[in-house]
Order: C-alpha cells, then structure tokens, then sequence
C-alpha cells in the first residue's frame, strides 16, 4: 500500500502548509440536506422523526418503541470495566467544577457569579458500525457529575445492549432510539416523544455536527466534534511499531476517520509504513481502515521538528501524539490540539477509554477556537451585582457621564434618579 506523503522539507513545502492550515467549513449539499431535515421535525414532530429513522437507520419506530426503559443484563465484566472508567472520569471532572464568587469592586458595591447546572441537556452517542460505550460514559457521566437532574441520551437504532448499560451506568433519565440529524432535531425543537432540551453534547457524524451548528440559537451547543482524527509528531529516537498502532486505532473508526504522521527523520517515515503494512492483517475492520489509508493518511517529512511543531499546530489535530525526546517540555506549548499525548508510553486508547478527560473532543481544525468537553460546559453563569445606596452615590455620575457618551439618556437618568434629593 502506498501512502500520500509530503515533503514539506523540500518541494511540497507550500502545499503542506495551505493543506494542513484547515479550518471546519461544511459542504453545502450538507448545509441544504440537514436544513430540510431539521425543518421536517420542527414541522412534522414525531412524524418526520419516525419517518427519516426508517429512511436512514432502516428501523420502524412508533411513540411506544422509540423510548428505551430499564436496565439490560450484561456480563460481569462489562459491568467491571464500565464501573472502572467512569471512576477515572467521574473524579477527573469534578476537579473543574465552576465555584460560585463574590467580591468587593472599586465603590463597594457586591459583584459575583454562580453556577447553576442545565435542568436537561441532550447527550447525542454515536452508534452505526461501533457501539461507543466510551461515549456515554464520558458524555453522560460528566453531566451527571455535574448535578443535571435531566440527561435525555439518543443514539441510532438498533441500540447495542453494552451501550444502552452503559447509557443508564452513567446516569441518563431518558433514552431514545433516534440518530442523525434528525435526532438533534428532536432535542432542540422537541416532538410529542421528545421533549426539547437547553443544551446538545456529543460527537457524530458530519450531519450531526451540522445540525448542532444550524441549531445553535434555538439551544445551546458544547462544541463540533466530527469524525476521529490523529496526528503524530515524532523524531528519529521513535518507536515506530507504537506509532503505526496508534494511526490504526483512530482510522478504525470509520472512512472519514483521518491520520496524519509528520516527522524529520526519512528512516522513520519509512518503518512507520513498513510497520501499518506489517500490523494490518490482522486487524478485523478492514474495510474502514483501507479507506482511511488510501484516502486520508498523509505522512509528512519535514526539516526538523521545530517545522513539524508549527504544521501540527495550523492542522490543530483531535489527538495529538508526541513521541519526541523532552516530550513534555513541547507539550507544553501546544495550544491547538483537543488532546495531547505525551511520551511513546501514552496511546491515545487511553484517553479514548479511561485516563479521565472526556474523549468529546473538537475536530476538523475546530481546534484552533473549541476546547474538549469538560463538566463545566454543563453549567450556566448568572452574575449578581448588589448596590448600596452609598456605593451607587459615589459612580452614578461616571454612569450618567457614559450612558450620554452613547446617546441614551434613560440610562443616564437611571443612575441619577438612585441619588437625586426627589429620588
């Protein structure tokens, strides 16, 4: 099998620099096919919901079968190791719950903000070809953790009994039989079935991400992860047999699934090669990953690493390996990257499963503005801010100075009216 490589060391240096510099921006028909699809469940409700579950998942649902109850029976080690990854994700995430504050400003008054969790958030988990049980844990155990008292989870029909446990494991309330585009649909808009939410979680495909961006206003969104993506920057004291492990697990994801590999040694480009060739065999998802491999694996050989740095970073991968001497010292001036995975002892596996951060994470260049889905994004901000009668005396004239700089008096008199002897 031969790969697309680039010399960014030499002739193919422009190239890798305009095709590596990418940013998310949906194909129209995309734009066009999920508009119609969303506006058929605004419309229709469960109608168009049912209707566009048979068209694409080939499954016939009704008012009755389209909500999952109860808990499935699963084997005892499924039991186990779900349990053991959402500890680690459980007690990772609650280290980042927002604190409510108060302070002192410059007059006295009392400013602050508190947080308060969404009341019902829409977690999407994708299905089709893999049942990600990873996903349910650290989508739904994250809101879970941070106290939604109302977690809604859909994924495709027909549900896998391991996912559907881990669904409920991680603590959603509710759980419907409904993909795509049309299942983000329902979330936002609601249908007689399902009701809306406030706020969409979780990763899809591209009809998934453009939905959640064409709804955005009608809900909130956590952020647009599409596909699975990785990138691999190495220098020759590299292992290569660990590299091309890691490429394989990220492309077995699906066709869309994309690997990139850039180095500054050519004797490692090569064995990366030799090693994917040797390790492929044996791998049971051939037909995804012999698509990935002919059409979105990109090897790329640059001059040294400093050039390797500076690409991965305008790419701003997904998953981000590191298997460079110092690894941690460049970790740490990595800003593009939804995670980074440092030293050849960390495959990216482990973050997808278990380490604790949430694997949700931005892709297709989205990097470069979206973090990963942390317990935070769970919660919404209020400010406070309290006024003394003193503390409004000594700023309503800065106030009523500012408001007219901008032309609006009723803000001015606002402010005056609080200090005024008739006031």
């Amino acid at each position: 099998m031969s790969f697309r490589v680039l010399r960014a060391d030499g002739a193919d240096r422009e190239a890798a620099g305009r095709l590596l510099n990418r940013f998310a921006e949906p194909d129209r028909a995309l734009v066009a096919a999920v508009a119609a699809i969303l506006e058929a469940v605004r419309q229709e409700g469960d109608a168009a919901l049912f209707r566009l579950t048979e068209k694409f998942d080939r499954v016939r649902l009704t008012a009755q079968t389209v909500r999952l109850v109860g808990v499935p029976k699963v084997a005892p080690e499924v039991r186990k190791i779900a349990a053991y990854a959402l500890r680690n994700i459980e007690a990772f995430s609650k280290g980042g719950v927002p604190k409510n504050r108060s302070l002192r400003n410059a007059e006295g008054a009392t400013v602050g903000e508190v947080y308060h969790p969404f009341r019902r958030v829409g977690l999407y988990v994708p299905g089709g070809t893999a049942p990600l049980v990873s996903t349910a844990l650290m989508t739904v155990g994250l809101a879970k953790a941070a106290g939604v008292p109302e977690i809604v989870a859909v994924t495709p029909p027909p549900v896998n009994r391991e996912l559907h446990y881990a669904l409920r494991l991680a603590g959603a309330t509710e759980i419907y039989q409904v993909g795509g585009a049309q299942a983000i649909a329902a979330l936002a808009y609601g249908t007689a079935s399902i009701r809306r939410v406030e706020k969409i979680f979780g990763p899809g495909n591209g009809y998934v991400v453009e939905a959640k961006r064409q709804v955005l206003g009608s809900v909130s969104i956590d952020l647009l992860p599409g596909p699975s993506e990785i990138a691999v920057v190495a220098d020759a004291s590299a292992r290569a047999d660990y590299i091309a492990a890691d490429l394989l697990a990220q492309a077995e994801h699906g066709v869309h699934s994309q690997i990139v590999f850039l180095t500054p040694s050519e004797g490692l480009l090569h064995a990366v090669a030799v090693e994917i060739e040797r390790q492929l065999p044996a791998l049971p998802r051939r037909q995804f990953l012999d698509a990935v491999l002919e059409k979105n694996a990109l090897f790329v050989k640059t001059k040294d690493l400093k050039q390797a740095l500076a690409l991965v970073e305008a790419y701003a991968p997904e998953h981000l390996a590191l298997f460079v001497k110092n690894a941690s010292k460049v970790a740490a001036g990595i800003r593009n990257a939804g995670a980074v995975f440092i030293g050849e002892a960390s495959p990216v596996a482990a973050g997808d499963y278990l380490a604790g951060p949430s694997h949700t994470l931005p892709t297709g260049g989205a990097g470069k503005s979206f973090p990963g889905l942390t317990i935070d994004q769970f919660f919404k901000r209020v400010s406070h801010v309290t006024y003394s009668p003193a503390a409004i005396k000594k700023v309503a004239p800065i106030i009523a100075a500012l408001a007219r700089l901008e032309k609006l008096e009723a803000h001015a008199k606002s402010a005056e009216i609080r200090v005024s002897r008739r006031g």
